[in-house]
């Protein structure tokens, strides 16, 4: 259902599962990660009314809230470089059982986890995020790191929509033109109105 990439690695798609609602991701060598992508495959949607929360969890530093998957929001781009992790809220807690196996502090293995839960209480977590991870479309014009990361994730969501339900795996091939079409339309949103359009996600 799910799958994950960090920049510059190969598409991981070896998602262990926990129980029905929860999930989780092994990440290697966890301190050269800078961003990492989340995705659904395409395979399977979320039941009406239901996304999944984002979770990472750090050894000796606790679980932090990224963020959400839904229906309507397939991906998403999390920076994780420079993130101070803290310890979770109760909703990750079914995550303990495995957050301490398997993790070598040597290796720096993190988690990725996630949590499918209703839309309404994934909506509340969301508002306790820091600003830094809610709003990083604010200061997209004095980092690069970040406006570089909201063109991936656009460039991403709109080649999503040409997979023809089969979702983003490796075997998907998209055309050129594709791509050249995304870069039209992504230069004139840039010449109309500049770049406040990634921000709000469109």
């Amino acid at each position: 259902m799910f799958g994950c990439c960090v920049a510059g690695r190969l598409l991981q798609t070896d998602l262990q599962q926990i129980d029905d609602t929860h999930a989780y991701f092994q990440l290697q060598s966890a301190s050269s990660i800078n961003h990492i992508c989340v995705f659904l495959l395409g395979t399977v949607p979320f039941p009406d009314g239901y996304g999944a929360t984002v979770h990472f969890f750090w050894p000796g530093k606790g679980f932090q809230l990224l963020g959400m998957l839904s229906n309507e929001k397939p991906s998403a781009i999390f920076r994780l470089k420079g993130t101070g992790f803290t310890s979770g809220t109760s909703t990750i807690n079914a995550f303990s059982a495995f957050s301490q196996q398997g993790v070598q502090q040597n290796d720096v293995t993190a988690t990725l986890g996630l949590s499918i839960e209703p839309l309404s209480e994934i909506q509340l977590q969301m508002q306790t995020l820091p600003s830094a991870l809610t709003k990083p479309g604010a200061d997209m014009m004095r980092d690069p790191t970040v406006l570089a990361e909201r063109i991936v994730k656009h460039l991403f969501n709109y080649v999503s929509g040409f997979t023809g339900g089969s979702g983003m795996s490796p075997d998907v091939a998209v055309p050129m033109s594709v791509i050249a079409k995304w870069y039209e339309s992504f230069m004139g949103k840039i010449r109309a109105g500049g770049v406040g359009f990634l921000e709000r996600g469109n």
